[in-house]
């Protein structure tokens, strides 16, 4: 229950319900406070024996600043906000009678003469686009994944398997029959749920679920970063379905959006009449590519408020982490920008000093207070050290986007088989450097918009090598270091490109190419969740070692994926071409028998079922450098993984 501040208050101001103490304004002000979600805002409370609300708003450019809604006829001149005396720039008040589900905002007098009707940065909860109001709210729920969190604790310094699957919530599946609406959240509990527990994926990722007003967006142009959006249901049965999904043993990170917001007029440009959230120069507070404005990452108070909103998800959501959008666009002062249309930092450079510090406090925190969580950085460039600690000069990260790895393979694939040859070097080139980061493989949804088409679509050739090409690129993505993520649709090789409007097309799975593609990556998650050598060391040189990258005239790569033991080892050979190489030799570094336990090109996954039965043994002829070979049949543009099938093997991991 919430009790009285025991701040000092001025003879003027009667004593009256609060929140904040004088802790907290110290705490805000200079920028370490990291739960302002339980004091600014709506707050439902009891006072002086009446039930109500208490709100508090930072508006420090504010003359007068009320509480308007149904409950007042949206009349500014009542329900007015007292200032605080402490010159924090907070106003605050208790409001009788207010309850449960009461929409409202803040009416806003400004110094500047404007008058504003603002939505609660704060807010719980928010009316359904295109209305803009927020809603009084509270997080009432009984959990129920208390095994799934002490699990989570338990392991959290273990090596695991990360395999994401990337969802848009309106757009995984939509009701047809009903209008073509989006699945709500509880809809989502069983039908999303069940779907990427059959799939074998280990993590959702959702693109943003934070209120927004303009659905076209994806959820990266924010308006309510305290309230999953009210499109699909109300915070409890977003709860419902993280919950659902933890039960499954299903972890679930969210999409974070720190590096830009729009300028809806209910939102938080100029919250207060002046440039209170943004940098007031737009050289440094208007975003050229999303038309969004970027905050003013050197103010204290919103330094308190980003962070307190990370903490918030995986505080109050039991969110298992965060994947931290445009990180590259908040390191650079002229990201995007020509000369003349930027400032240089104090020291002539091109780093953005103050948005480097917000990254490695906001690391810094949330693996503070949630050391079993994860931070994932969408970073496109070579800025180093993203993904190790702030202690080593990193930005702290847990893990990060391999983009080059991306880009390089989807331009391989998409080569003619003929012309591979000569791009040897683009695929492998990425294990030069997968291990200077902890890197996260991504085939996300910015690849299948756009223009760009559908992954399947980029495939070359006829129907039958567009599926084995997509087979393979999906292989060796599963079996390559680092953790990985797919967007939805990909997992049976959608032919449209995606649409925020319609429902991915499940359809497809009527026919037995794309029931091919979704059985493989059911098969590749169950190998890398259930195989160490994949994923041990994924972000450790030891877990890889080269067998021979140098064959570009058959386009053949292999390469060894380790653990700790000899058993575990997997030798892991790829054919990018579609001819079948019969009697393929690949040197091995012990003796014995080998089996083959994957092979892309498998009849189930709708190949031509070229395989290697039965035992494979070791040759005393050295080759590619080892002291003995296994010869096999390399599939048409397939993959095929073996295993030491003899217990006794002369081999020692170096």
């Amino acid at each position: 229950m919430a009790k009285k501040s025991t701040s000092k208050k001025t003879t003027e101001q009667s004593d009256h319900f609060s929140l904040l103490t004088d802790y907290d304004i110290h705490l805000f002000k200079s920028g370490k406070h990291n739960r302002l979600y339980e004091k600014l805002g709506a707050h439902l409370a009891t006072f002086n024996g009446q039930e109500g609300a208490y709100f508090a708003v930072w508006a420090p450019n504010a003359r007068v600043v009320s509480v308007i809604g149904y409950f007042n006829h949206w009349n500014s001149n009542e329900h007015k906000l007292a200032p605080r005396w402490d010159e924090s720039g907070i106003w605050e008040g208790f409001i009788p009678n207010i309850k449960k589900g009461e929409a409202y905002k803040y009416a806003i007098h400004s110094n500047t003469g404007e008058y504003l009707e603002k939505a609660d940065p704060f807010a719980f909860y928010a009316e359904i686009a295109p209305a803009t109001a927020s809603i009084v709210w509270d997080h009432d729920y009984k959990w129920k994944d208390k095994n799934w969190l002490h699990e989570r604790k338990k392991t959290a310094s273990e090596p695991k398997p990360y395999s994401v699957y990337e969802v848009h919530l309106g757009s995984w599946r939509r009701k047809l029959e009903d209008g073509n609406r989006s699945l709500s959240y509880q809809e989502l509990a069983d039908e999303l749920v069940y779907y990427v527990k059959e799939a074998g994926f280990t993590h959702v990722e959702f693109l943003p679920v934070m209120e927004h007003p303009f659905f076209g967006s994806w959820g990266y142009q924010l308006t309510g970063y305290f309230a999953p959006t009210s499109r699909f249901g109300n915070p409890q049965e977003f709860m419902t379905l993280v919950d659902a999904l933890h039960l499954a043993n299903i972890g679930v990170i969210l999409d974070w959006v720190p590096s830009h917001f729009p300028g809806d007029a209910h939102g938080l440009y100029k919250f207060d009449g002046t440039n209170l959230y943004e940098h007031a120069d737009p050289r440094k507070g208007f975003h050229p590519d999303w038309s969004s404005y970027i905050y003013n990452y050197g103010r204290n108070e919103v330094r308190s408020f980003l962070i307190s909103n990370a903490i918030f998800w995986l505080d109050v959501f039991h969110a298992d982490g965060l994947r931290v959008d445009a990180v590259a666009s908040m390191l650079y002062l002229d990201y995007s920008r020509k000369a003349g249309e930027w400032i240089p930092n104090e020291y002539g450079g091109n780093e953005n000093l103050e948005a480097i510090s917000f990254l490695k406090e906001f690391n810094e925190v949330v693996y503070g207070s949630f050391p079993d969580a994860v931070t994932i950085a969408e970073e496109s460039t070579a800025w180093p050290s993203v993904s190790r600690p702030t202690y080593l000069g990193g930005l702290g990260f847990g893990q990060k986007w391999m983009m080059g790895w991306m880009h390089d393979t989807l331009h391989y694939f998409k080569l003619d088989p003929i012309h591979r040859k000569y791009h040897q070097d683009e695929i492998t080139f990425s294990i030069i450097y997968a291990f200077t980061e902890n890197f996260m493989l991504p085939l996300s949804h910015d690849e299948v918009v756009h223009g760009k088409g559908s992954l399947i679509g980029r495939m070359p050739g006829d129907e039958w090598r567009k599926f084995a090409n997509l087979r393979l690129m999906y292989s060796y993505m599963f079996t390559h270091p680092g953790t990985k993520l797919l967007f939805m649709g990909a997992e049976f090789g959608q032919t449209g490109e995606w649409n925020h409007d319609k429902s991915l097309d499940w359809g497809s799975l009527n026919y037995h190419p794309h029931q091919g593609i979704l059985k493989l990556i059911k098969e590749l998650n169950r190998l890398y969740k259930g195989e160490k050598a994949l994923y041990h060391f994924g972000f450790d040189s030891k877990g890889f070692e080269w067998s021979d990258y140098s064959d570009r005239e058959n386009s053949v790569i292999a390469y060894v994926r380790k653990a700790e033991t000899k058993e575990e080892l997997m030798l892991v050979v790829f054919n990018f071409t579609p001819e079948t190489r019969p009697l393929y030799r690949v040197g091995v570094p012990f003796r014995g028998t080998w089996k083959e336990v994957f092979n892309s090109d498998d009849l189930t996954y709708n190949g031509s079922g070229v395989l290697n039965s039965g035992l494979l043994y070791t040759s005393p002829v050295k080759y590619h450098g080892k002291d003995y070979s296994v010869t096999i049949t390399l599939p048409p543009l397939g993959m095929s993984i073996l295993k030491l099938n003899e217990e006794q093997a002369e081999f020692e991991l170096e």
